[in-house]
């Protein structure tokens, strides 16, 4: 008898190890989707609204705005929007009028949270060690 509660105890620990290390995997959203973690679907996300909200903007008033906050009511974009802490990432947005910049950095770089960038061409980069810039490789489809 206590042979067989010492078995089961260890099969059960063995069980709780085995699922501690195996976090759930991803499942893509859309036929392509590039994302490798729900974060970095949202990532992703905020980047398109970001920038179809730029293309509105630019326009309307000839330039692409030169703040997040002035991207407000431009295509999807909302006022909870313009902060730079987007859960798992911080924001980084630069403008000139002419052009723009949008990186988002993930809080911990992991297999799971790669860094961002996109620029007024639409393309967006990505890089999973450091924050992505202008020559970081394209997200490639799912």
């Amino acid at each position: 008898m206590r042979l067989a509660v010492l078995t089961l105890t260890l099969a059960l620990a063995l069980a709780a190890a085995a699922q501690m290390d195996s976090a759930p995997a991803y499942t893509p959203k859309f036929n392509g989707d590039p994302a490798h973690s729900n974060a970095e679907f949202a990532a992703l996300g905020y980047l398109r609204t970001v920038g179809s909200a730029q293309r509105e903007y630019k326009k309307k008033h000839g330039a692409y705005a030169t703040a997040l906050a002035s991207l407000v009511g431009s295509g999807s974009f909302t006022r909870r929007m313009v902060s730079s802490n987007r859960g798992d990432y911080t924001v980084k947005f630069q403008s000139t009028g002419k052009d723009y910049s949008l990186a988002l950095v993930p809080k911990t770089f992991d297999a799971a949270h790669r860094a961002f960038y996109m620029d007024e061409s639409g393309n967006i980069r990505a890089d999973d060690a450091k924050p992505a810039t202008a020559s970081s490789d394209p997200v490639k489809k799912g």
